[in-house]
């Protein structure tokens, strides 16, 4: 697959941060395929929310470059053609929500780039069926639990019918079950829809159905590669402050004891089923 979205060498620092201090990126780089599932992990202050509005020009580097689609993000010009290619959804959805309903909220970006209202129509039922939300469309934003209102957050980019979604930190605000609703959405508009998707994340269990993983900490990436392949490295990950994933952290301390199970089962059924072989031994 071609590459969606390409950082080459990219280094930023904010306005006013000591020039001592190491930037926030400090060289990076990396390349995202475009029908891809992609997370990027790592801790708080490991530059990964800083990277994402890169993603989208909300940022530009220092150094270095940033494609989307062929498209430099400092080329002014291209800007708005970089945004409709890459939608951006970020931590907190009642600040993405504009609107006391919920179509005319998932109805605002395409008014705003002039979309016909026959199809701003088409697109608003459409976005808010991928989401699992159309039967939710004509309730207020503040009625919908904390999962539901990231869904129509999501409608609302889906909307301007990008080629790519960059969500950051999506369910840092959610319970487990507003976590999981958000997961399995943009899951599938990857799967089934063939949509980019790039999940900011400090939850080390929402990458395993990831295709790519990329691991930040102070500014680089310090690991890539498959969910299985990046997880596997128990030790260099803690290392850095970073948890792995339960059903992997069972299998290593199980590994420790002496019992040969792998640790690239990701998920629970994988798990417990190496475990079973394993016993059986």
């Amino acid at each position: 697959m071609e590459p969606i979205i390409q950082v080459k060498d990219v280094s930023f620092r904010y306005e006013g941060e000591d020039e001592s201090a190491a930037p926030v990126l400090d060289h990076v780089s990396l390349e995202i395929e475009a029908g891809s599932f992609v997370v990027i992990l790592g801790h708080n202050g490991s530059g990964k929310s800083t990277l994402a509005k890169h993603l989208n020009g909300i940022l530009v580097p220092d150094e270095g470059e940033v494609l989307v689609d062929g498209m430099d993000t400092k080329d002014d010009d291209k800007l708005l053609d970089i945004r409709r290619t890459v939608g951006m959804v970020f931590q907190n959805p009642d600040n993405q929500m504009v609107a006391s309903v919920v179509e005319d909220d998932v109805a605002f970006a395409p008014e705003n780039l002039g979309v016909p209202p026959d199809e701003i129509r088409a697109r608003v039922d459409e976005a808010l069926k991928l989401v699992g939300m159309y039967e939710f469309r004509d309730r207020a934003p503040h009625l919908l639990s904390g999962g539901q209102k990231q869904r129509v957050a999501i409608a609302g980019v889906i909307a301007m019918q990008p080629r790519c979604i960059v969500l950051d930190e999506p369910t840092a605000m959610l319970d487990p079950g507003g976590r999981r609703e958000v997961i399995e959405t943009v899951t599938r508009l990857c799967r089934e829809n063939g949509i980019t998707v790039v999940l900011i994340t400090h939850h080390m269990s929402e990458a395993v159905g990831a295709d790519k993983v990329f691991v930040m900490s102070a500014g680089h990436v310090i690991s890539e590669g498959t969910p299985e392949a990046v997880f596997s490295k128990v030790e260099a990950l803690r290392k850095e402050g970073l948890t792995v994933p339960d059903t992997v952290a069972l299998s290593w301390e199980l590994r420790g004891a002496g019992l040969d199970v792998p640790l690239a089962a990701l998920t629970p059924a994988d798990c417990a089923a190496g475990i079973a072989k394993a016993l059986q031994k």
